[in-house]
């Protein structure tokens, strides 16, 4: 759907110069999406892997981060292949809802309730990043925090439109259970992509 070098806004890369390609096409889509524009496979830009590859070296991107929609819709094996072999880190946002693929130095899991994540996705997790709209996303995000590994990190972040009246619930919840940690969307406070 669309590439650019910015900063990772959210979670545990957050502040780190980063370039997203973000693949069209969602099977799971939320109602408080940010990026509807990403649900359909069609009406975006077709690049091959070489001119994604070339888009990225021609920055100092250190990572490459694969996002959408939902980007495990894709096999993912030739891409992430061909930018490792460039000495460019590969981590992916996913819901996890699709069976995985692509060799990742970083998994971010942020299932959604719309559509559960396959087990395979949730044991292979660095980070679990839980969007949270209401109270009651507190008690869902613990069922996923029983599920992922010892090592993974645990993320509440605000849903965006909602940031005002839920941050302050998430830092409460974070001082009572601080095994938690709180992301927010940095990007749309300093006006990035």
């Amino acid at each position: 759907m669309e590439h650019f070098y910015t900063l990772q806004g959210e979670g545990y890369h957050q502040g780190k110069a980063a370039y997203f390609v973000r693949l069209g096409g969602c099977d799971v889509g939320c109602v408080w999406c940010d990026v509807k524009d990403s649900w359909s496979f069609d009406g975006h830009p077709q690049m091959s892997i070489d001119e994604i590859v070339e888009n990225i070296q021609a920055t100092k991107a250190p990572m490459a981060v694969i996002t959408g929609g939902e980007p495990l819709l894709h096999n993912l094996d030739k891409l992430t292949d061909a930018i490792k072999r460039t000495g460019v880190t590969t981590n992916i946002e996913t819901s996890g809802s699709s069976p995985l693929s692509g060799n990742w130095d970083w998994i971010c899991l942020s299932p959604k309730k719309f559509k559960a994540p396959l087990p395979e996705v949730i044991a292979v997790a660095n980070e679990l990043k839980i969007i949270i709209f209401n109270k009651s996303d507190f008690d869902w995000a613990e069922k996923y925090a029983a599920q992922v590994s010892k090592n993974c990190k645990l993320y509440l972040q605000p849903e965006w439109g909602k940031a005002n009246e839920i941050t302050p619930l998430i830092v409460a919840y974070i001082k009572a259970n601080p095994g938690w940690e709180l992301s927010l969307q940095i990007h749309k406070y300093i006006n990035v992509p």
